[in-house]
């Protein structure tokens, strides 16, 4: 029994101590802070790392917040508060549910949207505003009606990141004294009514459809320019090669002729240079070119007998004149 008092004697103080060491103590984890009040009091904020405080007089601050979290189960989002006394410095995002805003046309639709955001002054964010989630929420629904309401449907739909720019700007210098930063600010889902997007859709089908038929225009168009194009050429080409063709055959029959007349002034030469000085070379040639063409002359159409009168001197002396030359010769 008195090994047993002693025992209680020295084990009560040592868990005392132990007790006392442990609310003494503090662990904060990296990339989050704990605000500590004296008697009620601000003291001091403690940053990541192993700090002491003062029992009972020193007094972790408790923040409530509201989260929302989306529940798919039965497709909606279930909002709920939270206390807790470690806030983390991170950047958070902040899910909105959808929220139904007006447009500048008096168009209803559906919005939700994400934000991001990071607390940049601790002590900001827990003594200058309550529930810090709650309130960018509600602020941020407040600024995103006026946006939109400033707005028609179409450039609701066309200038999401027009919008998302302005929301964040506004929020930004909105929240900037509560010590919070938004970094971004993105439109999740725009919806607009049923009506307003089986018309949409049927516009766009007009449009696609639209469009097929200029491009199909475009190019039966393009085509029979090519067409035309191709025969123009072609004509071109064939044009210029028959006219090629004709002064080639024309310089051919020009060489031809000279050739002739060379070959026939060489004859000539021959021909007066075999006569005697007294004799005329041309009549030789006449007689000659006589007697060629009389059988050619002389022919008849469908087997009839054609009689080609002529002059029987000028033959016969031409006869005589071949027979002297020849007589000469030999």
């Amino acid at each position: 029994m008195v090994f047993f008092e002693i025992g209680i004697f020295f084990i009560l103080p040592l868990i005392a101590i132990m007790l006392l060491i442990t609310m003494s103590t503090v662990l904060v984890q990296q990339a989050e802070v704990i605000i500590i009040e004296r008697l009620g009091k601000f003291d001091r904020i403690l940053e990541p790392g192993l700090h002491l405080i003062v029992p009972f007089v020193d007094q972790r601050r408790k923040v409530l917040w509201t989260f929302t979290q989306y529940n798919s189960l039965q497709s909606n989002y279930v909002t709920y508060m939270k206390a807790f006394s470690r806030i983390d410095l991170r950047e958070s995002v902040y899910e909105f549910p959808k929220q139904n805003v007006i447009t500048k046309d008096n168009v209803m639709m559906e919005i939700n949207a994400l934000l991001y955001y990071q607390i940049t002054d601790v002590k900001a964010a827990v003594y200058e505003v309550n529930n810090l989630p709650e309130a960018i929420e509600k602020i941020t629904q407040t600024t995103l009606r006026n946006v939109i309401g400033s707005l028609d449907l179409d450039e609701t739909l066309i200038s999401r990141d027009q919008i998302n720019q302005k929301l964040r700007i506004i929020l930004d210098e909105a929240t900037d004294k509560w010590g919070v930063k938004i970094n971004r600010v993105e439109l999740q889902e725009v919806n607009p009514p049923r009506d307003i997007r089986i018309a949409m859709e049927k516009q766009m089908r007009a449009e696609r459809d639209r469009r097929a038929i200029i491009l199909e225009a475009e190019g039966a168009k393009r085509s029979a320019i090519l067409q035309a194009e191709g025969v123009k050429e072609s004509e071109v080409l064939r044009a210029e090669g028959q006219a090629q063709a004709r002064i080639i055959e024309a310089e051919a029959e020009a060489q031809s002729r000279l050739k002739m007349a060379q070959a026939e002034a060489q004859t000539i030469d021959m021909i007066k240079s075999a006569l005697p000085a007294h004799a005329d070379p041309t009549t030789y040639l006449t007689a000659l070119k006589y007697v060629q063409a009389l059988p050619e002359m002389t022919k008849g159409h469908n087997n009839k007998l054609i009689i080609v009168p002529y002059e029987a001197s000028s033959l016969a002396s031409a006869v005589a004149a071949i027979k002297n030359i020849f007589e000469e010769q030999k």
